[in-house]
């Protein structure tokens, strides 16, 4: 106190004239000041201890490929496969945590490790234990923690095929559900069918025979196992929203939309063309489509109308189904069902259209031969 010295600095001094406590006192105030200092130097340079704690499991996450988000993917839902790409991470050692590329053999090349670490085949989590394993044996790691994260699999993808505005690859890590997939390929196309077919791959295979997922509706895992296919109604998920038919599904899987069939009817008929088998449509019929196309031209030759069905067994490639589409109309015949690629040809008359053309032409020439003699 004879210094002169106040406040906390004079409490300081003070400490060491007083009894055996005393040198214990000091060394939790001078404690105190130095965590006060700590503090003021983390605020002085804008980074918290809390922000600090955040950045090196920031620098684990993976990116985004393609514009589709990669996340890390859960042990159960994965295997590495070879040319995939692994961020690993070895806590407190920062020479060895980065990006680890998986060689054409399934193995990677870890530092200070004689020789490759095989992962192939292997799911994050497991990988990760072997490569400690291995730091461990070789005497490079005492007590390792090691984490592997997938950041790019070529592997790891769900096919998109089909009706669909987008079929093509798409990266998938985890699991993902049936409508987010359709919806990552630009949802489904116009010509659209009723059905959505998903063939399995590896891992919900290996989901399903462990019994780690409830079966979709109508889906049994044992058969599930066997066969590796699961059938959706697109309809009933789509316009009904039936929750239960948006099933999960997995990398290395495969989703097939089917196409909605076709019929053609051509020749004297309003509007020839192609009208897809909807959901509306299903039970297609001769007069249906007929009504469909604008019924029957002028020079329509409706008794000789023929229905090409294929048929592979043919001589021609099809059967040629003869149709009266007259008496059908009078309703003197059975209005017959059409299906998927059937061409219903209606035949118009030659000689009538030629007749009609020849008067038109004569119209004409006595129109101008009189506009001639008037003008004269």
């Amino acid at each position: 106190m004879a210094w002169g010295v106040s406040g906390s600095s004079s409490r300081v001094i003070a400490a060491w004239r007083v009894g055996d406590w005393a040198p214990r006192r000091l060394h939790f105030t001078v404690r105190g000041m130095l965590l006060m200092g700590l503090a003021c130097l983390f605020w002085a340079t804008g980074v918290s201890p809390a922000a600090s704690q955040q950045e090196n499991p920031g620098a684990g996450k993976s990116g985004a490929t393609g514009g589709i988000e990669q996340q890390a993917l859960k042990a159960e839902d994965t295997l590495i496969s070879p040319n995939d790409l692994l961020f690993i991470q070895v806590f407190d050692v920062e020479q060895m945590t980065r990006e680890y590329r998986v060689n054409a053999t399934g193995t990677v090349d870890f530092p200070l490790l004689a020789e490759p670490v095989p992962v192939a085949g292997l799911t994050p989590q497991q990988a990760a234990k072997v490569i400690s394993q291995k730091c461990i044996e070789a005497g490079v790691l005492t007590r390792p923690q090691i984490s592997v994260t997938v950041r790019e699999s070529r592997l790891h993808s769900v096919a998109v095929a089909g009706a669909v505005k987008s079929p093509q690859l798409y990266p998938v890590f985890g699991r993902i559900s049936l409508l987010d997939i359709l919806t990552q390929a630009g949802g489904v196309a116009d010509d659209a069918g009723l059905i959505v077919t998903i063939t399995r791959g590896e891992a919900s295979r290996r989901m399903l025979a462990a019994g780690g997922e409830p079966a979709a509706p109508g889906e049994d895992p044992k058969s599930t196992s066997a066969s590796g296919t699961v059938t959706i109604n697109l309809q009933r998920l789509l316009e009904n929203g039936d929750a239960s038919l948006n099933v999960d599904v997995y990398p290395g899987d495969r989703v097939t939309v089917s196409r909605a069939g076709i019929v053609y009817v051509l020749g004297a008929v309003g509007k020839p063309g192609a009208y897809l088998l909807t959901e509306a449509r299903q039970d297609m019929t001769v007069l249906k489509a007929l009504a469909l196309a604008g019924s029957l031209g002028p020079y329509a030759k409706g008794k000789k109308t023929v229905l090409l069905r294929p048929n592979p067994a043919a001589p021609k490639g099809h059967d040629e189904i003869p149709i009266d589409l007259h008496a059908m109309l009078k309703g003197n015949g059975a209005d017959r069902p059409l299906l998927a690629n059937d061409i219903l040809f209606v035949p118009d008359s030659t000689a009538l259209k030629a007749l009609h053309r020849g008067a038109d032409v004569m119209g004409m020439a006595v129109s101008y031969a009189g506009a001639a003699a008037i003008v004269q």
